[in-house]
């Protein structure tokens, strides 16, 4: 009698393929920063300059959040992404070329147009590839795959532009992402059905895991707008919102913190924000685990994903506050770094969150939420590029990134993690309802 054959694995290819994307798109958004201070100077521009500059990727990347979820949607990944891919890849070899504030500032916006894409996508992508028992691990992952490119883009980055120039390290950075977008195109299916790889029993554990449309769980048709409605929403984008304008210190200014308050060289500062990733990476895999085995336990949303968030986010805040008090810059760094890991453990909570109560409108709640933490990691480079152009205090700026995670927790601990969204929007008076 012969065995029954095994699932291909498929699956997981495909998500290597998207953790690579992301890598790439973590390495050619947060290699900037690495190598402020030189192109600060080489522009002869000031710091409130640079942080619009860091912070001008934001406002395409989270104002195009849904348009190019939709663009997938009706594309397709397969066509989608690799389109995502190329004008991320033009962006960052531009930005090689610029000789003034606007070019650079063009450069970094359409950098963000390029990358706003590539989440909504990867997560289309899961929803169609992954079955749901999977999910968690698998959104773990690509977290760890975007601390990755962070790592390497404020490593290598720092070695490249110390060597062959910031102009040199953003024209190698715009290369992987070109040859992904053909290797994507040429090797991926939409369907898993439709690939020659995925056997009868990937296909039969893989299922039929088209996304549910239509009407809201309260058979009340949904917009955009009804989501906004929801208290439950406002706390799920201000946890969010917080989080990510916190987190966006690492990938902005960290470098400079480090040379300006520790008198670093650049290749010295690009290792210590590298080394300070590694925890974020290792938090974002240890987070999801925590959070699975504590909802299994408990059946609680409340203990799993509110008590870990918040717990998570108290002891950032206490390690953020350790290191304004210390002069040491390892032990600063020893310090930030565990409250990355911290920040780590966090993330798969924020996510899970907004599957969990975003009902049939999962796809609308995390593009929501998603567009307000970028819109935080849009204003936290600014601020600090104005507080440090006003002050030249980096203690202030240690103040604010602690009092970012501080405001994280409360969000959490307002939220009411029960039920939907929907389930606690006020019901409309009768003159409304009429």
């Amino acid at each position: 009698m012969s065995k029954s054959p095994k699932p291909t694995w498929t699956r997981y290819k495909v998500l290597a393929w998207l953790g690579g994307a992301a890598t790439i798109a973590y390495i050619c958004r947060n290699s900037i920063g690495v190598a402020e201070i030189e192109i600060r100077t080489d522009l002869g521009l000031d710091a409130f300059q640079m942080g619009l500059v860091m912070g001008a990727f934001q406002i395409s990347y989270a104002l195009l959040q849904i348009p190019t979820g939709h663009f997938t949607d009706r594309h397709g990944a397969r066509k989608s992404l690799p389109v995502f891919s190329v004008i991320w890849s033009l962006a960052t070899a531009a930005m090689a070329a610029v000789s003034s504030l606007w070019l650079l500032l063009a450069a970094r916006l359409a950098n963000g147009v390029g990358q706003a894409g590539l989440f909504p996508g990867s997560t289309n992508t899961f929803a169609k590839w992954i079955p749901e028992r999977e999910r968690a691990l698998v959104n773990g992952s690509l977290a760890s795959f975007m601390t990755l490119g962070t790592i390497i883009g404020t490593g290598a980055g720092g070695y490249l532009a110390s060597r062959w120039g910031w102009q040199w390290m953003f024209a190698i950075f715009s290369l992987p992402g070109m040859l992904w977008a053909a290797g994507f195109w040429w090797w991926f299916r939409d369907r898993p059905l439709d690939h020659p790889s995925v056997n009868n029993a990937e296909a039969k554990l893989i299922g039929d895991n088209t996304p549910a449309t239509g009407m809201a769980d309260d058979g009340e048709q949904r917009n955009w707008l009804d989501v906004l409605r929801s208290p439950a929403t406002r706390w799920i984008c201000g946890q969010q919102f917080f989080r990510a304008a916190g987190q966006m210190f690492f990938m902005t200014w960290f470098p400079t913190f480090l040379r300006e308050r520790y008198e670093m060289d650049i290749v010295e500062a690009g290792f210590s924000t590298m080394l300070t990733q590694i925890p974020l990476l290792v938090g974002s895999l240890v987070g999801g685990g925590i959070v699975d085995a504590i909802f299994r336990r408990t059946g609680s949303r409340t203990a799993s994903r509110k008590g870990v968030s918040i717990v998570s986010m108290l002891v950032c805040t206490a390690l953020v506050a350790g290191a304004y008090f210390v002069q040491d810059a390892r032990l600063a760094i020893t310090l930030i770094g565990i409250g990355a890991f911290f920040i780590g453990t966090a993330g798969p909570a924020g996510y899970t969150i907004a599957i969990d109560m975003g009902g049939r409108h999962v796809a609308t709640l995390f593009s929501t939420m998603n567009m307000f933490g970028n819109l935080g990691a849009l204003a936290f480079p600014i601020v600090v590029g104005a507080i440090i152009k006003e002050t030249g205090n980096w203690n202030h700026v240690l103040f604010l990134f602690g009092a970012l995670y501080l405001a994280s927790a409360f969000c959490w601990w307002r939220l009411n993690p029960d039920g939907t969204v929907f389930d606690q929007i006020k019901p409309k008076n009768n003159a409304e309802a009429r």
